[in-house]
């Protein structure tokens, strides 16, 4: 490891930030940074998204943003580039997405790494360099060791849910994990300058396993309750009124099932400690269950087709975002199921009101249900929990047969049965035969 007893404490006082990367997470911190003082250079490789920052024109859809990226830009504060310049500290948060090419997924760390190629020439002795994407253990000490400066160095993993993203960012505990004690100090010095919630510092290791126990703990629960949804299909039990009654004892809490699992988290995370461990037997299986889940759910309905002997049918998908009232559709277990409906030669359409990008074309609701069959919901947004009965009767003038499958227990099932809808229910045993 590098010695940095030759760097003077003046030296160590941050004044100029570059952020890397202004997707879902670098561009509410760059922003947040620089309406707290910060000069701060906000930098993206996609010119058009640098362009629509400058013009105030966002593609993400979080509550405040705007306002915030707003007040930063006429603050004189931020500025958003293409290319990174000479800072006092760097934020590395650009994606890591998954690699598969046969084998367990692993991480792809291409854009960490080209982040870290484009600021080396701008790196001086005595500056920090803070990463926030999620990454595997060990890789903020061997990015370290590439650079063949006197740095400092920390992890800072990012942990908000979209939609909240603001609050999140202010509220809740960060963990600094550096290098050495004076990186993650030097660090504190950055986020304590907006963070309310506890800072707690230790090493970049510890820091970097900390962000993939969380979602992995999100991800192994979730699959529990996904099994037990079959489980309960299995034995003509409703999973939901199950799992109500089993959270009634103290020391139970299990998460509800659902079609899979999406986001840029806790479907990817859990993979990056299989890649790097031969005892993460666990850890793998409960991601490949709800890897599989959309294919589950894609069987159930290709099954109760074959019953119905409908010719050329066509379902309706309501919601592809990968979770209910945000517009992201990064890992979406939804892509899978319509990819699995259509391979069964179905005629699929969507409707989505918070989606804008999605791999398939989007309709509006009147083009999504007309002479539809089914309506499958994948997606628990708030308008679908607010269909009241004059929508649903509106609706059920459109459609061919009327049917609907609720992977999420999101909607009225009263209100749709009193319309006229068959309704079932994923994990119910008791309306679905398998």
């Amino acid at each position: 490891m590098k010695q940095l007893d030759t760097i003077g404490t003046k030296q160590k006082k941050i004044n100029k930030i570059c952020v890397i990367g202004l997707g879902y997470i670098g561009l509410p911190t760059a922003s947040m940074l620089a309406n707290h003082g910060y000069s701060v250079v906000g930098v993206d490789i996609d010119k058009k998204r640098v362009e629509a920052i400058k013009n105030e024109e966002l593609i993400i859809d979080e509550q405040g943003l705007m306002t915030l990226v707003k007040g930063a830009i006429n603050s004189g504060n931020l500025k958003v580039k293409v290319e990174p310049e000479e800072a006092d500290a760097f934020i590395i948060c650009v994606p890591t997405p998954l690699k598969k090419e046969g084998g367990a997924p692993k991480c792809d760390l291409t854009y960490v790494l080209s982040a870290v190629e484009n600021i080396k020439p701008h790196l001086k002795d005595g500056n920090l360099v803070l990463i926030e994407s999620t990454i595997p253990p060990k890789t903020t000490e061997m990015i370290y060791n590439l650079i063949d400066k006197d740095i400092y160095m920390a992890y800072c993993p990012e942990r908000v849910l979209p939609g909240k993203i603001l609050k999140e960012l202010v509220e809740n505990d960060r963990i600094i994990g550096g290098i050495n004690e004076e990186s993650a100090e030097l660090a504190k010095e950055i986020y304590e300058s907006f963070v309310d919630g506890n800072i707690y510092l230790t090493n970049s290791t510890t820091a970097e396993m900390v962000k993939l126990m969380e979602n992995t703990y999100r991800d192994v629960n979730i699959a529990l309750a996904n099994e037990f949804a079959k489980v309960c299909n299995e034995m003509d039990v409703n999973v939901w009124d199950a799992i109500n009654l089993a959270n009634k004892h103290p020391r139970v809490n299990i998460l509800n099932p659902g079609p899979g699992v999406g986001g840029h988290c806790i479907s990817i995370d859990p993979w990056f400690i299989v890649e790097k461990s031969k005892n993460a037997d666990l850890i793998k299986r409960a991601r490949e269950l709800n890897d599989n889940m959309p294919k589950y759910v894609c069987n159930l309905i290709v099954e109760e087709f074959k019953k119905l002997n409908i010719d050329n049918p066509k379902v309706s998908i309501f919601g592809v975002t990968y979770k209910g009232n945000v517009d992201d559709t990064r890992e979406s277990p939804a892509k899978k199921v319509i990819e699995c409906l259509l391979s069964n030669n179905f005629e699929v359409s969507i409707y989505d009101p918070h989606a804008k990008i999605f791999e398939y074309p989007l309709n509006k609701l009147e083009d999504c249900i007309s002479n539809s069959d089914c309506i499958i919901v994948l997606t628990d947004h708030d308008e679908f929990k607010n269909f009241e009965k004059d929508d649903i009767s509106e609706i059920s003038k459109l459609m061919r047969n009327k049917i609907v499958i609720d992977t999420r227990n999101v909607l009225n099932h009263n209100i749709w049965k009193e319309s006229g809808f068959e309704v079932k229910l994923l994990g119910d045993g008791t309306t679905w035969s398998v």
